[in-house]
């Protein structure tokens, strides 16, 4: 695709050692980048809406028109052409509009929901209806459910409702109740606790099988797990408090049961799965009546696959993998029609694709390198060929691949650089393509599987054309030897850059293990704050150090037990070693971060306190005793265990280090990362006499993002914070 930015040429990924700096100025726009233009939706990319894939060579899209009317809409693959509409609401009686669809498994029939109620990151209750195509017929499901779902025969829904399950037989016109001991903060059927949701991230937790005839379930018994509180400001006169369930690392979980129910004969079973901690999934295989189960040991290094027969309820197992660190849950486990199963591991040292047959004996290891397997797609029978999304064109980038069910037979289907992912038809015939770099913005093409582009769908050529009117800089990437690991960066510098000036830098990181900020893709919101940035006369520079993903099992894994400590360190040797530049005044370095970020660079400011003058904290951690058992215990085990890796890295332990300027953000609406933690921090500070910012922010969450304006106003308050003690600070000509 041509580029329209003369900045393209930027992109390069080479060692620092041997990088130059230049003094040519790159030629821009003269418009300045505006924080009204970045949150006001400006600089919004056009996307494609999220299409469901159809059998055959279809799929479907969720429209809307300026009446306010919603449509299920059919296309086709080939041709890209609307085939037909499917559903609309302005023929529904009962329904004005509907804000989600999902498909029975032969697509005769619809689930429309409303009335949509957040509950937490992923769950929500809404009303539910079954609409029958054929016959245009919409039926009530049920008002305030979660997670309805068709049965393969097409004749049931089953759902959640106030933590018990329920099967709604169509076929006659039939509700049963599976379960009744489901309480608040006590007991739940079939939908997962906050931990699950958010750590092993799925919020349905029962499946039907193949047959129709059992509907498996996860039990929850959050009896003895701790609660936390939190007080909602609202508009009333009286504040509401939300309670729920945490457990927080080394505290006590849900107990989580694995059962079936029997529809024919209305029984229910418990299954015996032998000593875990953990159930992160369960998936029918081809076998009617076989479950696959999931389960995980407290330690999450030893996982096992148990192979369920629900007929006799019992349970053996076909897969265990044990690791010296941790294992990662993924969605990848797939069954063949033999009933063989792919798999993907770490085992090698990087992520990979592994063939099994269904006792559990390796057949073949698909994918082999020093490289990783970033998404699985799919397999197609007939062509014997996997389609998967790997980083074997450089950690930053992304490509999509096909390759044989025996590993022979590779091949690039899609872009050799940037981010490419892949949205296939069922059948594995057509993809869509998203591709993105530095320097293109978002494009989207549809391709066969074999990798022939067919045509264009949506690009965003307007935008690049608009954006080469305003004043900006490339992100120039590289790698950068700390520690004696070469790690990703990225740098933005004043598009009048002179070599022969000083300028303030301000790093950026998240740093959480197996993430990824140094990578090969187009803006998003927090990149054009740094261009804004950059144009006020500073250096953005973000570094992925150890922990960080795509360069294998060892460096993602670097540091276990010792949490933000390496992390810690890289960012602090990066920023010594930067500071060595001419162009970089030494005496003004600032770094900030979000959440596990947001940990980072408090600790970096204090740890730091020679190197960083400044940070801004938003939403962090502060101590992981104050975060839950699944994420901290997966990288730390528990604070028994392991009291030193706790405490050792947790800014909340040493405040008298604070030297520099330093700005804490937190949402008191926060139930993931709890504002406990900035409440303990400020705490800590007084003690130590401390002196420094806060901004706290009612009833928001993680995201803080509640209101028209949220946003706009915290980032003015962070340019503001930037300005007084970075830019305005710094030696404007080297001395």
């Amino acid at each position: 695709m041509k580029k329209l930015f003369i900045i393209a040429t930027f992109i390069s990924l080479i060692s620092c050692k041997e990088s130059s700096d230049t003094s040519s100025k790159i030629i821009t726009g003269d418009k300045e980048i505006t924080l009204e233009e970045i949150w006001n939706g400006t600089f919004s990319p056009k996307r494609m809406n999220a299409l469901n894939s159809m059998n055959g060579d279809f799929y479907s899209l969720l429209n809307s028109d300026e009446n306010g009317n919603t449509t299920v809409d059919k296309y086709s693959y080939e041709t890209l052409e609307k085939v037909e509409t499917i559903v609309n609401s302005k023929d529904l009686k009962e329904l004005n509009s509907f804000e989600s669809y999902s498909f029975n498994n032969d697509e005769t029939k619809l689930i429309l929901g409303t009335n949509f109620n957040k509950i937490y990151r992923r769950s929500y209750t809404g009303t539910f209806y079954a609409y029958d195509i054929a016959s245009k017929k919409l039926s009530l499901i049920g008002e305030d459910i979660q997670e309805p779902i068709f049965s393969p025969d097409n004749q049931k829904v089953a759902f959640a409702k106030n933590n018990n399950l329920f099967i709604k037989d169509f076929s006659k016109n039939k509700l049963t109740q599976i379960t009744k001991d489901g309480k608040k903060n006590s007991i739940i059927n079939g939908i997962t606790d906050w931990v699950y949701e958010e750590e092993f991230g799925f919020v349905r937790a029962f499946e039907w099988s193949k047959d129709s005839k059992y509907l498996a379930f996860l039990r929850f018994d959050e009896t003895n797990v701790p609660t936390f509180s939190m007080d909602i400001v609202g508009k009333e006169l009286y504040p509401n408090q939300q309670v729920f369930k945490y457990p927080k690392a080394g505290e006590e979980n849900a107990k989580v049961t694995l059962h079936t129910y029997n529809v024919d004969n209305s029984k229910t079973a418990k299954i015996s799965l032998g000593d875990y901690e953990y159930i992160p999934r369960i998936k029918w295989s081809n076998t009617p009546a076989v479950l696959v189960a999931t389960t995980l040991n407290r330690q999450q290094n030893n996982l096992k696959l148990h192979k369920v027969n629900a007929l006799r309820t019992s349970s053996s197992i076909l897969l265990n993998e044990t690791d010296k660190a941790y294992i990662d849950i993924h969605d990848n486990l797939t069954f063949l029609n033999d009933n063989s199963f792919i798999w993907t591991s770490e085992k090698d040292g990087y992520n990979h694709i592994y063939h099994y047959d269904f006792n559990g004996k390796l057949i073949n290891q698909i994918t082999k390198g020093n490289w990783e397997v970033t998404n699985y797609y799919g397999f197609n029978s007939s062509k014997k060929t996997i389609y998967y999304q790997s980083v074997e064109n450089g950690s930053i980038n992304r490509g999509v691949y096909s390759i044989n069910l025996d590993g022979s037979n590779k091949n690039l289907l899609s872009n050799e650089e940037g981010q490419n992912s892949a949205a296939f038809s069922t059948n594995l015939n057509y993809f869509i393509n998203t591709y993105s770099s530095a320097t293109t913005a978002p494009v989207y093409d549809l391709y066969t599987a074999e990798g022939n582009k067919i045509k264009n769908i949506v690009n965003n050529v307007d935008l690049e054309e608009e954006l080469s009117t305003y004043k900006m800089s490339p992100k120039e990437f590289s790698t950068i030897e700390i520690n004696g690991n070469d790690l990703n960066m990225w740098m933005i510098k004043p598009a009048d850059f002179d070599p022969n000036k000083e300028y303030p830098m301000l790093m950026f990181q998240y740093s959480g293990p197996g993430s990824q900020q140094v990578a090969n893709r187009w803006n998003g919101a927090n990149d054009y704050w740094h261009n804004m940035l950059a144009q006020k006369g500073v250096i953005v520079v973000c570094v992925d150090g150890r922990g960080t993903g795509f360069k294998g099992a060892d460096f993602k894994k670097s540091t276990y037990l010792n949490l933000v400590k390496y992390e810690t360190e890289d960012q602090i040797a990066a920023a010594k070693k930067l500071a060595e530049r001419s162009y970089i005044d030494e005496n003004n370095i600032g770094i900030w971060g979000w959440s596990f970020g947001g940990h980072m660079s408090t600790n970096a400011l204090l740890k730091g306190n020679d190197v960083f003058s400044m940070a801004i904290a938003v939403a962090p951690v502060t101590s992981w005793r104050f975060y839950d058992t699944v994420y901290t215990e997966r990288f730390l085990r528990t604070p028994q265990e392991n009291p030193a890796g706790y405490d050792e890295n947790s800014p909340i332990n040493y405040p008298e280090k604070l030297k520099g300027k330093y700005l804490l953000v937190h949402g008191t609406g926060d139930d993931n990362v709890h504002v406990q933690n900035t409440y303990r921090m400020i705490n800590s500070l007084i003690d130590a006499n401390k002196q420094f910012d806060m901004f706290i922010v009612p009833d928001r969450a993680h995201g803080i993002r509640k209101g028209s304006t949220m946003r706009l106003n915290l980032f003015t308050k962070m340019t503001n914070f930037v300005e007084e003690n970075l830019i305005n600070t710094t030696t404007e000509i080297k001395g």
